[in-house]
């Protein structure tokens, strides 16, 4: 009769279940949103019950550790999420992230539906000179600014006003908190006039290296 090497049985074990961490770990970062529990069944060809207990024990194993990102299930439905702990840090570097996204135009439009809300996308373009389509669409599809009505006139032009996330990616507690628009827009003409230099200094030393001597 051979004998059963119990040992090598549970080397083999473990080394599989890291193989399904790693694997699980992977899929959740990559989509950023919450993922099925029968769907990533299927992606591993198991059944949800083995799927649960490697995600579970998954979960205990990021509590135990010091790690930045914990795994969250709700209504069987799974996400790496960031720790409550480091909400702080997190906060910092996407606000910092989502203004250098913005172009001036955005930038723009934004201080202006923050100051004269609610507001129409043709009363915007009345006050910047030109269209603002595209910069109030960039808007709204990052949450900063978001349709709140109609303004009741022939066409039942749509009205916008800015979000709650707006409010926590520019630190502020309440629209109030808002510098005075002039004083922003002074601020949006000196970054820009400041970027323009920058531009040219390193275009000139850039052509200095180029010439022959």
């Amino acid at each position: 009769m051979k004998k059963v090497n119990f040992d090598q049985i549970e080397i083999e074990g473990a080394s599989q279940k890291g193989a399904y961490f790693s694997i699980f770990e992977s899929l959740l970062f990559v989509s950023g949103e919450p993922i099925k529990l029968r769907d990533l069944a299927l992606i591993i060809e198991g059944s949800e019950n083995f799927t649960e207990d490697i995600l579970h024990e998954l979960m205990i194993k990021y509590e135990a550790e010091e790690r930045g990102i914990r795994l969250i299930n709700i209504n069987n439905e799974y996400q790496l999420v960031t720790k409550p702990q480091n909400s702080y840090y997190v906060q910092k570097l996407l606000k910092t992230n989502i203004r250098q996204s913005l172009s001036q135009a955005a930038l723009e439009t934004l201080a202006i539906v923050s100051y004269r809300q609610p507001i129409t996308r043709i009363d915007i373009d009345n006050i910047r000179g030109v269209k603002s389509d595209s910069a109030v669409l960039t808007l709204v599809d990052k949450g900063l600014i978001k349709e709140c009505g109609r303004m009741d006139v022939a066409g039942r032009p749509i009205l916008y006003a800015t979000t709650e996330e707006f409010l926590k990616n520019f630190g502020l507690n309440t629209i109030k908190d808002m510098p005075s628009l002039e004083n922003l827009m002074e601020g949006m003409m000196k970054d820009e006039l400041l970027e323009q230099n920058n531009e040219e200094e390193l275009y000139l030393k850039e052509s200095a290296v180029s010439e022959p001597e």
